[in-house]
């Protein structure tokens, strides 16, 4: 199992390209399956997960072909099995997202439970019932939904999602672009993957409205065309390479990237004590070598900060001016990293869903284990202010959100490497 071996100290400056967002490409992969021709997807990150959907679209008679360019081209009409095994579907949870789009296309699909990361518990009952809404016929046994659609294909539905789900407003917005009649799905995410998931729905011919608001309409069509669609850049990475660039008091542009979705993000960096300047597709930031200062955030859905970004800023306070107050609202088990940082000196109290983190000048290398994707992020920044060496242990969470991590790295500047387990 590798590992990352980070030594301290250095200030990033340079330049690089931000990848293709994960959470928008395995929606959007997995929309391909309502297309009647061979649909192609640019921009994909060359990440686990990615390649796990491309596997799984493999066991299913699907026979993806990709270019060098890491575009990959999918034919849904050679497709063999209407089943996703578990050996593949309980190492992502976003498996579940061929539930929708193989029940409105073929009349059938048998998904097992997914798995996945360890931050809480994340239920597809909203899954389920929003394509039961539709007419679906759902079964739960043995590990796996089975799920046919009525005689005739599914119908229109008004959904209500109780909680905000991604992935749920993802699944049901598939499954609506081929029903019969109109779809409503109220209280939806508003999450930019989702809009991306629409815009490329909309390039294959179908009728979706609203995505970005709370209320997303659907007109379902009878079939979906063949189209190329290259996936929105990942507001993530995007996000953790500015933190990175803000703790080690350097300066880092990110290209091909988007800073409209990241707004509350970039408010929080301003508010840090950083300079950062724009541009259509561009992001820099510069500290002119100061420390940054420390700030209160409280994650929600968007468009406000993300969860995503909460393990990396508790990573700035910790190295930053003053104290400040980290509130998690959106998953019930995300503080993980923080006794891994506590091994490196941290100064971080759990109280519930709040961190509160007094910033120390200077955290100690030591060797620690990373527990689930942001959590060994945070650990990768604070690796890089911290005296000494760092061990990272358990890396695999990082690749499967981070391309090239230690690559990007090093051309910033960072003394960082790989080394095999």
């Amino acid at each position: 199992m590798d590992k990352l071996i980070i030594t301290g100290g250095a200030r990033l400056d340079g330049e690089i390209r931000i990848s293709g967002a994960k959470n928008s490409a395995l929606p959007i992969l997995a929309a391909t399956l309502l297309c009647d021709g061979p649909v192609t997807v640019g921009n994909l990150p060359h990440l686990h997960d990615i390649t796990t959907m491309i596997e799984l679209f493999g066991r299913m008679g699907i026979e993806p072909v990709i270019d060098e360019k890491l575009s990959v081209e999918i034919d849904p009409r050679t497709i063999k099995t209407l089943v996703a095994p578990y050996e593949l579907v309980k190492t992502m949870r976003a498996s579940i997202l061929v539930l929708g789009p193989m029940v409105a296309r073929f009349g059938y699909a048998e998904v097992a439970l997914p798995g996945g990361c360890a931050i809480g518990s994340r239920p597809v009952d909203l899954h389920i019932r929003g394509l039961e809404a539709m007419g679906a016929h759902i079964e739960v046994e043995g590990g796996y939904i089975k799920a046919k659609s009525p005689e005739g294909g599914l119908r229109g539905a008004h959904f209500f999602f109780d909680t905000v789900s991604v992935t749920g407003t993802e699944n049901i917005m598939m499954a609506a672009a081929l029903a019969t009649g109109r779809s409503v799905l109220q209280n939806a995410a508003r999450e930019p993957e989702v809009v991306d998931l629409a815009n490329f729905l909309n390039a294959m011919g179908a009728n979706v409205q609203g995505a970005g608001t709370d209320t997303i309409t659907i007109d379902g069509v009878p079939r979906l065309h063949p189209a190329t669609y290259r996936v929105m850049p990942d507001r993530i990475e995007t996000g953790t390479y500015l933190v990175a660039a803000a703790v080690t008091g350097g300066r880092v542009k990110v290209k091909d990237t988007d800073p409209t979705i990241l707004e509350a993000v970039l408010e929080k960096l301003k508010e840090a004590g950083a300079d950062i300047t724009t541009g259509e597709d561009w992001i820099e930031l510069n500290m002119h070598g100061k420390r940054p200062k420390a700030v209160n955030l409280r994650t929600a859905p968007y468009p406000a900060f993300p969860t995503d970004m909460q393990a990396q800023f508790i990573s700035l306070n910790a190295i930053a001016e003053g104290t400040g107050a980290v509130i998690e609202t959106i998953f019930e088990n995300r503080f993980m990293h923080v006794y891994e940082m506590h091994r490196m000196g941290a100064q971080i109290q759990v109280e519930g869903n709040t961190a509160i983190v007094t910033g120390t000048k200077t955290l100690k290398g030591a060797p620690v284990m990373a527990t689930d994707l942001r959590a060994s992020a945070s650990l990768v920044l604070s690796a890089l202010v911290a005296e000494g060496d760092t061990l990272i242990d358990r890396i695999y969470h990082i690749d499967r959100g981070y391309e090239c991590i230690e690559e990007k790295l090093q051309m910033l500047g960072a003394k960082i490497r790989r080394v095999p387990g």
